[in-house]
């Protein structure tokens, strides 16, 4: 069985109303580490395990090394996650209760990655957070309940960091015969390396990461995010960080769902019916999820935000 479980897809009547269109919502925060990354971790867990790996090591802001530590439970397989000084407590917290061993290490990612990487041993596999064939592959699987659910998605939003999820869906729609579907592109103002990157024509690292949706906080996106969007029809977005943290509390409000504001970037676009969704009559949203923040961190996010313009 794999690690993943199939989400609802569910039409948003609140989402739809505010974007003038219908708004369907492929539920990935009720993945149970919270987020879509295990579809793509599990995947890439089960592969390495079944060639007999012994241990997992990753490098991760949060949501992808919380993903490792429950695939390697699932699969009672020893984790190391490595995570930068800027995941939150309670991303730490989460991996910790997963029984993983957690290394904080760095200001950012990469040096958190870099640390990883020299960890590693000939027993030892390495998950990358999002540049990964394999994750890309079972980020797809999303795309593939889509099409099983009968809905064709005239356009869909996700949030990029560092491009898995992007790169997944891509693949998704292309095996599904859905090629000519666009995709819009959803960051935050302080995380957009995509946005620079499409902007500039050539893949950019962004000097450090300023938004507060440090499960964006990618400096670059990887070279198959970027390849891809050169090929697929594709429309990026950024938003402000006031704009993603006001959507997650409105959504915690419509749908009684808590997200962060890494998700919060996609729904900032169907709330504010943003020109990038174009005219497309059913919009599908990955509400990819993620676990790390909380109600009292939003209220604080958004109050610390609004004082400050």
């Amino acid at each position: 069985m794999p690690l993943h479980i199939a989400t609802p897809c569910i039409e948003s009547h609140p989402l739809s109303q505010a974007a003038g269109r219908r708004v369907w919502l492929k539920l990935e925060n009720l993945q149970p580490p919270g987020s879509f990354k295990i579809r793509g971790i599990g995947l890439a867990c089960e592969a390495h395990a079944q060639r007999g790996k012994r241990r997992f090591v990753s490098s991760s802001g949060g949501n992808a090394g919380i993903a490792v530590a429950y695939a390697g439970r699932r699969l009672g397989i020893p984790v190391t996650v490595v995570v930068p000084e800027t995941t939150t407590e309670r991303a730490r917290a989460l991996i910790r209760a997963e029984h993983a061993d957690l290394i904080v290490h760095g200001k950012a990612w990469h040096e958190a990655n870099a640390l990883a990487q020299s960890l590693l041993g000939k027993d030892d596999a390495f998950l990358h957070p999002f540049d990964d064939p394999l994750l890309w592959q079972g980020h797809a699987s999303l795309v593939d309940e889509v099409a099983q659910n009968g809905l064709t998605p005239g356009a869909v939003v996700l949030s990029v960091g560092g491009g898995g999820l992007y790169a997944g869906v891509v693949e998704g729609l292309r095996r599904n015969g859905w090629g000519d579907v666009p995709v819009i592109a959803a960051e935050t103002h302080g995380a957009d390396a995509f946005a620079q990157s499409l902007a500039q024509g050539e893949r950019i690292a962004l000097e450090a990461v300023t938004s507060i949706a440090t499960s964006l906080a990618a400096r670059q996106v990887c070279e198959q995010a970027f390849a891809l969007a050169r090929q697929h029809p594709t429309r990026s977005a950024t938003v402000t960080d006031l704009a993603a943290v006001t959507a997650c509390a409105r959504f915690l409000d419509d749908h009684r769902l808590l997200v962060e504001p890494a998700c919060g970037a996609s729904l900032a676009l169907a709330y504010a019916n943003h020109a990038a969704l174009g005219d497309a009559e059913d919009v599908l949203v990955v509400v990819c999820g993620g676990v790390t923040a909380t109600v009292q961190q939003l209220r604080q996010w958004r109050q610390a935000l609004a004082e400050h313009g």
